[in-house]
């Protein structure tokens, strides 16, 4: 592991770690039988049937789990 040469000041260090943000995650709109549901992209979906009942999870059209 890395080890310092010299101590850091309180300013850098303050300064350093606000550089890090945090950012919200892109939604993406799909339409699946006529419902509008907003998806996460690179993400497994979980697919249902007309009442709700989820049923599997599926990605790139692929069955990948069971709910």
């Amino acid at each position: 592991m890395a080890v310092p040469k010299r101590k850091m000041s309180r300013s850098n260090t303050r300064h350093r770690r606000s550089a890090w943000k945090a950012s919200l995650p892109t939604v993406q709109k799909k339409v699946v039988n006529g419902r509008v549901t907003w998806v996460v992209p690179h993400r497994a979906s979980v697919v249902t049937d007309s009442q709700g009942t989820p049923l599997f999870r599926e990605y790139k059209n692929r069955r990948v789990a069971d709910a």
